[in-house]
């Protein structure tokens, strides 16, 4: 077969096009080689300090890179981040496993240097670390889940997506107090990219880090039991019995460990986060999942899983250069909570719109800790579910149902459009799909 009939690549650092053309179930392998081919020798050109994943051979984390990576000034002026890059142990044959470690909010270069000497001391080998240092380490730009940040992890994602010496279904995020809440944000907002999560001697309001999103990723939180500054010891506490309902509604699905590690303060034992986050892979294409589409940042997700929002109802537009607006402790952005399964060849999309209710906050303080939530159906948006035989059989009829209401029944064809469209939302060998159905609430 020769597939240039129906892809026009140009793999000379710049877009790589792919053009409708339907493809036959026994096409479909060889489509999504070629354009996750070409689409690595596009990376390759890249100019992206995240890019050495691409390197040959990578450097060990006791004699790490170190790399530099200006941000976008329209969403942080004079922000250059900084990261070191290394390895431990040999790198197997899948490729190694990376982690993300995000340092506190002391003096940035001790925390910076501090994160490495961790790192270098946790029980993960094999493993690659990014470990990075604060662009502007003052006010209320010390934060890791800001619009200028989700750019860089963004980039880090695709850069070791498409990397040989990374394995894409053991990438996992985990922090120590602002890295803590940093990392618990970025799990539920990345959850679809995560093998699993590990903020430490941190504690998100769930508004802020929804649960429900990390269905399909191990989640371990730890905190110390006398660690009552900004309520940490309550707050995780509260994720727990969150976490723990869900686990009973959703049988084995929800792998998680929060646990308050006693007689320790702000300052707890580090090391087992790692070793127990290791020994989980990313589920990157679940039968049924949760999601709660939040603003992080001001900026909300266009898909998760197989799922991309085409249209949506109207959301608000936060400045990305207003570091304030981080914090949704307000809780008036508007939000949307989907649900989506797959199983016998039936497709079931629910949307609903959230709205909530702060029930207690931290003793003493504004920090909403419990909250009520109210559903109701969504009125209006367009959606693409993305499909491959993995969920569904393509070979067979499919009916797809929204909000109660069945909108399509049929066979679902396969396109090499719907394979790029993918690619291009996603950056992810895992979910390259043939078949997409666009839905309208």
């Amino acid at each position: 077969m020769n597939l240039t009939h129906y892809l026009v690549a140009a793999l000379y650092c710049s877009s790589l096009v792919a053009q409708a053309q339907e493809l036959s179930l026994q096409e479909v392998p060889a489509a999504q080689r070629y354009i996750w081919n070409s689409w690595q020798q596009q990376v390759k050109c890249s100019t992206s300090a995240f890019s050495i994943f691409q390197q040959a051979t990578l450097p060990s984390l006791r004699q790490p890179t170190t790399q530099s990576q200006l941000l976008p000034s329209q969403l942080e002026e004079h922000a250059e981040l900084q990261f070191y890059v290394g390895t431990k142990g040999e790198q197997p044959k899948s490729g190694y496993p990376l982690f993300l470690y995000l340092h506190g909010s002391g003096q940035a270069e001790q925390e910076w240097t501090t994160g490495l000497s961790l790192s270098q001391g946790f029980d993960d080998a094999p493993s690659t670390y990014v470990v990075p240092k604060m662009p502007n380490p003052t006010g209320e730009w010390y934060r890791w889940y800001q619009q200028s940040k989700q750019w860089a992890w963004e980039e880090m994602l695709q850069q070791a997506m498409a990397s040989p010496n990374i394995d894409p279904n053991r990438i996992y995020v985990f922090g120590i107090s602002e890295g803590g809440y940093g990392s618990q944000r970025l799990a539920s907002y990345y959850a679809d990219y995560w093998a699993g999560a590990g903020p430490m001697a941190g504690g998100e309001p769930l508004r802020n880090a929804p649960a429900e999103n990390c269905q399909h990723i191990a989640f371990s939180l730890l905190t110390g039991s006398q660690d009552y500054g900004f309520g940490r010891n309550q707050i995780t506490m509260v994720a727990k019995e969150v976490f723990d309902q869900l686990e009973q509604q959703y049988p084995n699905t929800f792998k998680h460990r929060i646990e308050l590690q006693q007689g320790r303060g702000h300052g707890i034992n580090y090391n087992p986060t790692t070793s127990w986050l290791k020994e989980y892979r990313r589920n990157p294409r679940p039968q049924e999942f949760l999601w709660e589409n939040f603003p992080m940042g001001g900026r909300y997700r266009s898909g998760f899983y197989n799922l991309r929002v085409d249209e949506s109802p109207k959301l608000p537009e936060v400045a990305a250069t207003s570091p304030g607006a981080t914090n949704d402790y307000d809780g008036r952005s508007n939000r949307y909570f989907h649900h989506l399964s797959m199983a016998n060849n039936e497709v079931r999309l629910t949307v609903k719109e959230v709205t909530y209710t702060v029930t207690e906050n931290v003793p003493g303080t504004s920090i909403p800790m419990k909250f009520n939530r109210t559903y109701s159906p969504a009125k209006s948006g367009t959606y693409t579910i993305f499909l491959d035989n993995t969920l569904v059989n393509l070979a067979q009829p499919v009916k797809v149902w929204v909000n109660g209401k069945k909108v399509f029944e049929g066979t679902v064809k396969c396109d090499a459009k719907n394979i790029r469209e993918s690619l291009e939302l996603f950056h992810d060998p895992e979910r390259l799909f043939p078949a997409a159905v666009q839905v309208k609430l």
